[in-house]
């Protein structure tokens, strides 16, 4: 059976989704269309390529994550120049060139390889305190979306803010415009899919269920050395992206989310050993398992006359 999938943000813990969807794809379920913020963003990128669960579990296991983390300054005082000039303390280039690498390797490099409508990725705007969803909005920042990289859409939406370098926009005597991590604005965009199920001119789309993969959680309780303003940012965002796991799912959107333990891991551990990603894709795998023997058909129906159709209405 086809699904729309929608990924959730959560950085190194995105192995966890990929558990999940291993499970998923075991039940016979099969992807339609799939968005997703941040890590979720590059999950979804890989599927809509062909990847398969097992494929990109592999890929995570085989790639030292620290090497997207460049080396900075030894002083707290180096790293704040480099974040006024460069406003993040890592290049997100090695993150986009590594993307980028794994997408040519199906063929796929711009929107244009992909069937319409794929794939969308949710990043954000702050120049104009504006949600993105790539490639949709691109016309709108005078940009082709059919020419448009993907390993570079994905790069917008990964870039934590104050953490990696956000990505520039240039447009013809305008200031440039600034675009951050998608997870600022929307981290788990299951809406996405919704408008497409009112829309009177697509109702064959409107029996294709929308499935979201949310990371849940509490962290352990670490507390942060916060020494001079680098860290401080750094404490800051860490905890703005953090709260994510910790919310609870609303019961409008319960009946269509696999809700995946992540075990205490944070967002930017990107010193994550073989053997705790592998715990996280177990997590996934045993929530998206779970999730498939109670889902069904009629079930989502239900909820999403409940809790959708009457709320547009």
């Amino acid at each position: 059976m086809l699904i729309n999938a929608v990924f959730e943000g959560g950085g190194v813990k995105g192995i966890a989704i990929v558990g999940a969807i291993h499970a998923v794809e075991q039940y016979g379920f099969g992807f339609n269309e799939l968005a997703g913020t941040s890590s979720g963003a590059i999950i979804a990128s890989l599927l809509a390529a062909g990847y398969t669960s097992e494929q990109i579990k592999q890929v995570i296991l085989a790639t030292p994550f620290q090497q997207f983390i460049q080396q900075k300054s030894r002083f707290w005082f180096g790293s704040s120049i480099r974040l006024l000039v460069k406003k993040g303390l890592y290049s997100g280039d090695p993150l986009e060139q590594w993307l980028y690498e794994l997408l040519a390797k199906k063929g796929i490099y711009t929107f244009s390889d992909l069937p319409p409508r794929k794939l969308r990725i949710i990043a954000s705007d702050i120049s104009d305190g504006r949600l993105m969803v790539l490639p949709d909005d691109l016309p709108r920042y005078d940009i082709d979306p059919s020419t448009f990289l993907i390993s570079r859409a994905v790069r917008m939406s990964t870039s934590i803010p104050y953490f990696f370098e956000p990505v520039l926009i240039r447009k013809k005597k305008q200031l440039p415009i600034y675009v951050v991590d998608g997870a600022l604005l929307s981290n788990f965009p299951l809406w996405i899919f919704d408008k497409e199920h009112m829309d009177s001119d697509r109702q064959a789309r409107a029996i294709i269920p929308s499935i979201g993969f949310q990371l849940v959680g509490k962290l352990e309780q670490v507390p942060r050395r916060i020494i001079g303003p680098v860290t401080m940012f750094y404490a800051l965002f860490s905890t703005m992206m953090e709260a994510h796991d910790e919310r609870y799912i609303e019961d409008e959107n319960r009946y269509r989310t696999i809700k995946i333990p992540t075990l205490g891991v944070r967002t930017t551990q990107f010193d994550l050993s073989d053997e705790v990603s592998m715990r996280l894709f177990e997590s996934g795998y045993g929530a998206g398992k779970k999730f498939c023997e109670q889902w069904s058909v009629s079930a989502y129906q239900k909820g999403f006359a409940k809790y959708v159709m009457t709320f547009k209405a």
